[in-house]
């Protein structure tokens, strides 16, 4: 499974980055606004420090100012995949930027007729949202095991679910059995993933352990 990240933070996304376990970066109007900055200077410094996939969302609703909103962001850097929503305007700008080669994340994804639709436009990455599903008491990994038996069903179908709205690790987990092929993760979440009660007591032992014997491997 690729990791994610999901924030348009260049200090942690560079942190992150440094681990070599980010695959991509995922950012949408609200993060970048949280930032402070001009959303086209944030967009092109997380594509020098992450090499895979950027999404970048556009802001326009209507097809043709979404259309020239997409080419511009596809024309930042090579890794952008532009985002955009899945309405019947995002799926045509979907369809439009896919035919020209350029990399699209169909987003705000809640139902797998949806995704259906997204991968029949040629969208390199479908968006579902799982903890928003849950915040209204509805089973947002469910969506996801229907959108992964789908694709599983057509081949010629080359979308990859994105699994978006991570709220915690067991998403993460849940995600990786279902055999969704990416999840976006806020820093805290990813980092949570190396988070053990165990893995903290064995190192404390450890660690004490080598203190009585007085040595020094330096």
């Amino acid at each position: 499974m690729k990791f994610f990240v999901d924030s348009a933070d260049i200090k942690e996304i560079r942190d992150l980055a440094e681990t070599g376990l980010v695959d991509g970066v995922t950012t949408n109007p609200s993060l970048v606004a949280k930032s402070g900055r001009k959303f086209l200077d944030v967009v092109k410094e997380i594509c020098q420090v992450v090499p895979g996939p950027v999404s970048a969302e556009v802001t326009a609703t209507d097809f043709p100012t979404m259309l020239k909103e997409g080419q511009k962001l596809a024309g930042l850097a090579p890794n952008i995949a532009v985002k955009v929503p899945l309405t019947w305007d995002g799926l045509k700008t979907c369809r439009a930027l896919s035919s020209a080669d350029a990399k699209v994340n169909v987003t705000l994804c809640f139902s797998a007729p949806q995704a259906l639709l997204a991968a029949k436009a040629g969208a390199t990455f479908i968006s579902p949202f799982v903890g928003r599903h849950d915040d209204i008491g509805q089973d947002g990994m469910a969506l996801i095991a229907d959108i992964v038996a789908i694709y599983r069903n057509y081949p010629a179908l080359t979308t990859e679910v994105l699994v978006a709205s991570v709220r915690h690790p067991i998403h993460v987990v849940q995600a990786a059995k279902l055999g969704a092929h990416v999840c976006t993760l806020p820093p805290n979440v990813l980092r949570q993933l190396a988070n053990h009660p165990l893995t903290d007591k064995g190192l404390d032992a450890f660690l004490a352990d080598w203190k009585k014997t007085g040595q020094s491997i330096l």
